[in-house]
């Protein structure tokens, strides 16, 4: 579907029903189709895994007691063939005990309804998850454009091509030899592609000026983190990485841009990106110098470890992630 599809035709939702009983299955379809929704059967779970996979779905109405997979198991099932594409899952079920909604609820179900069920609540429940489903899609058609801006943007300059690419594939394997979460990792992937984009609001005469900058030049240029900032925040989706697009140029010793945070009071998004983004500066040509080995660079922000300018501690870790590479002489950006 089109990014302009609900503005000039609204494809018909298509509603997955799976329920052992085939008269439960004919009532559903004739309700559903009634009210004008493709509707999709299956009396088992492995009959409806197959036509998830070979048929456009939007919703699913899963029986939980059925024979081999039950509702829980194939709600879970269908979430994960679906991956981070949000698919809502309406669970019917007898069971109205609290442990049988805690299993519902871990196994990913949006949403509940008991038997024998309502018709016009379960449309109204259908629908809803329906309209859920597409602004999710839209938020996500957003920050795809967005994402696809920012690396356009790199493409201007020969010099900084693929720099925010390269800061956001290794301040995820950062995040991921530091511990942190997935979620955390899903994060830090977005906040490396888009730390610069704020560039993209000034002049290409400015960024790609082979001189040295005047005062006015560096301060036009230090509005970057927090232009970027505003450029993202209309998004939902990107509320949690605001800070480090905002902060990735303050310093640990306060002398940073823009807020002039110091230490702890700098996000740790921020702090991983300020680290990641300076060895990659270093690590690519630039039209005043060569490029810098990995080994080179290293060492070269080991000797200023202690200087301000990164948090020490953090630096370290990164250190023991990279050095080992580098003395095999691995490509980091693999």
């Amino acid at each position: 579907m089109g990014p302009f599809t609900s503005l000039i035709e609204k494809e018909t939702p298509s509603i997955l029903v799976v329920d052992d009983v085939q008269s439960n299955l004919e009532l559903m379809e004739a309700v559903f189709s009634k009210e004008g929704f493709n509707v999709l059967t299956a009396l088992a779970a492995t009959e409806a895994i197959d036509i998830f996979k070979h048929h456009t779905v939007d919703l699913a109405v899963l029986d939980v007691m059925m024979p081999g997979i039950d509702g829980f198991e194939l709600c879970s099932r269908l979430k994960e063939t679906s991956r981070k594409r949000f698919f809502p899952v309406i669970l019917l079920t007898a069971l109205s005990d609290r442990k049988s909604k805690i299993k519902g609820i871990e196994s990913g179900a949006d949403d509940f309804i008991s038997k024998p069920f309502d018709t016009s609540e379960l449309l109204l429940k259908i629908r809803s998850l329906l309209k859920l489903k597409v602004l999710q899609e839209e938020l996500d058609h957003s920050e795809n454009i967005i994402l696809t801006l920012a690396v356009a943007m790199e493409a201007r300059d020969p010099y900084t091509k693929g720099h925010s690419t390269r800061v956001s594939k290794l301040a995820t394997d950062f995040v991921s030899f530091l511990g942190l979460s997935d979620k955390d990792r899903d994060e830090m992937k977005k906040a490396g592609i888009l730390h610069d984009i704020g560039k993209i609001c000034l002049s290409e005469s400015l960024l790609q000026k082979p001189g040295p900058l005047t005062t006015q030049e560096c301060e036009m240029i230090k509005t970057h983190s927090v232009l970027g900032e505003d450029l993202c925040r209309p998004l939902v989706s990107m509320q949690k990485i605001l800070p480090a697009i905002r902060h990735h140029h303050e310093r640990w010793d306060g002398k940073g841009f823009p807020d002039r945070l110091a230490g702890q009071d700098i996000p740790m998004m921020a702090r991983i990106l300020s680290i990641v983004d300076s060895f990659d500066a270093m690590v690519s040509v630039r039209p005043y110098r060569n490029r810098r080995s990995v080994k080179t660079t290293l060492e070269t922000m080991e000797s200023e470890r202690d200087l301000g300018q990164w948090d020490s501690e953090l630096l370290g870790y990164f250190f023991k992630m990279l050095y080992p590479l580098a003395e095999k002489g691995h490509n980091i950006y693999a």
